[in-house]
């Protein structure tokens, strides 16, 4: 690879793109958030209602629904295939993977079925009016980081009440919610409705901005989505440490998405192969992933030393 044959000025003209995918894949990561770190609930339903929010949208609006409704629509289609792993959870006692896993293949035929057995469908920026598009970059800058602002104070707010806060406790200590009693079952289904809901919603954004639905536009959704939790959640910490609140932290959830599809942009600046790019992704999260524990085990181990030193 020459690295003198690339063009720094093609890399700066992605990058307002790159920064616009990143906070829709961001806003999906937000849900991934609610689940994996609040719930302690390893979702993998997440790649399929996806990909149901998309087909949702894309086959609304152009049955002449308005975007906005379409959006809706969506949220409610992923709120209803969390709702579905919840209850195969916590009913019939399924383990989280395993419920997560059958949600989302049962969804791949469902999206199917919702584009009309097509595995494509379009929906063109000249026919209707989207709510994002690739062809306008400014436009889709700002309506994601409107929308992105407006959850995540939805959602601070939301994990402030008393219901948001028995999820928060569900995920920290089950035995000791259900002694303080909560239903911790309930919550369980509550908040994997609403993850998979914003996960639907940012589907629905996804397939207006690139202009199709597609029935595998969610796979490997979920290494995107933990990517960008621990790189925002790495980035974070180290620039605010102990000073970061809730509410930064959901910030930095769509930040580690940004970031993640900016380093997307750099690597196919660089020319290397599109193929490679989930194994690019492994790479990023278990780097990221590896950062807390060995600094983690650094501290440990200069503390151990410090302490030898003085006795």
């Amino acid at each position: 690879m020459n690295l003198l044959a690339l063009d720094p000025m093609r890399l700066f003209s992605a990058l307002p793109g790159n920064i616009a995918q990143g906070i829709i894949w961001g806003i999906m990561a937000i849900g991934v958030y609610m689940t994996f770190r609040l719930l302690r609930f390893s979702d993998l339903s997440v790649d399929g209602s996806f990909a149901t929010g998309g087909a949702v949208a894309v086959m609304l609006i152009v049955s002449g629904v308005p975007a906005p409704l379409a959006m809706l629509a969506a949220f409610g289609a992923g709120l209803l295939a969390g709702l579905v792993t919840g209850i195969l959870h916590t009913v019939f006692g399924i383990p989280d993977i395993l419920a997560g896993i059958l949600t989302q293949i049962a969804l791949y035929s469902i999206n199917l079925r919702i584009m009309g057995g097509k595995a494509n469908q379009p929906v063109s920026v000249d026919k209707y009016s989207l709510a994002v598009s690739l062809r306008n970059i400014p436009k889709a800058l700002a309506v994601g980081a409107v929308l992105a602002v407006v959850l995540i104070v939805v959602l601070y707010w939301f994990f402030g009440t008393e219901k948001g806060s028995s999820i928060r406790a569900t995920g920290c200590n089950p035995a000791m919610s259900m002694a303080q009693g909560i239903n911790i079952n309930s919550t369980k289904v509550l908040t994997l409705a609403l993850s998979n809901g914003l996960v639907g919603f940012a589907g629905a954004l996804l397939a207006q901005y690139q202009g199709f639905a597609d029935v595998n536009m969610g796979r490997g959704a979920i290494v995107i989505g933990l990517a960008a939790v621990i790189i925002g959640e790495v980035i974070g910490e180290a620039l605010a440490g102990k000073h970061l609140n809730f509410f930064g932290r959901l910030l930095f959830v769509v930040v580690g998405g940004i970031i993640y599809y900016i380093v997307v942009g750099v690597v196919l600046w660089m020319k290397m192969p599109s193929n490679d790019l989930k194994l690019f992704t492994a790479i990023i999260v278990a780097v990221f992933l590896a950062v807390p524990y060995l600094r983690a085990k650094s501290q440990n181990s200069y503390a151990k030393a410090a302490k030898k030193g003085v006795k």
